[in-house]
């Protein structure tokens, strides 16, 4: 119980602290959002539903907290890599570290996770862009 007390209390610090900071990196938000988000569901499914619930806490935190601080156009990539990384931090550190490191690996991996995703989005978007502009329909013929 101690340990999700000090977990609480950290949480509600670090988002005071994001509230306050508001000249951050757009991927540094992200990363941090779904880092709280993970960390607190994975605490929340741990408590209803063991391990397993744990692992679906975290996914579902992870990706609710990049989808809330990704802007429109990336936050279903974020989403996507927060709630994946969310998951894989969990499992890998659960089995290096126990519950703690499970809370450590859920956080790392849905931050990581999170900022890569929006960083797909971005690179796919620029992308298509290109292709678009260089697409032998947009070009005139000189004949």
């Amino acid at each position: 119980m101690k340990l999700n007390a000090f977990l609480l209390s950290a949480t509600l610090a670090a988002t005071s602290m994001m509230a306050v900071n508001a000249h951050a990196d757009n991927s540094t938000r992200i990363a941090a959002t779904s880092a709280l988000g993970s960390v607190a569901g994975t605490a929340i499914g741990k408590s209803m539903g063991g391990n397993t619930g744990a692992m679906i806490g975290s996914a579902i935190g992870g990706a609710g907290g990049a989808a809330v601080s990704a802007d429109r156009r990336n936050r279903t990539g974020a989403a996507i890599g927060g709630g994946l990384g969310g998951v894989g931090g969990y499992t890998v550190g659960k089995n290096i570290g126990g519950t703690t490191g499970g809370y450590v690996g859920s956080a790392l991996g849905a931050a990581g996770g999170s900022v890569l995703g929006k960083k797909v989005s971005e690179d796919r978007r620029a992308d298509q862009r290109s292709y678009k502009k260089h697409s032998k329909k947009h070009r005139r013929n000189h004949r």
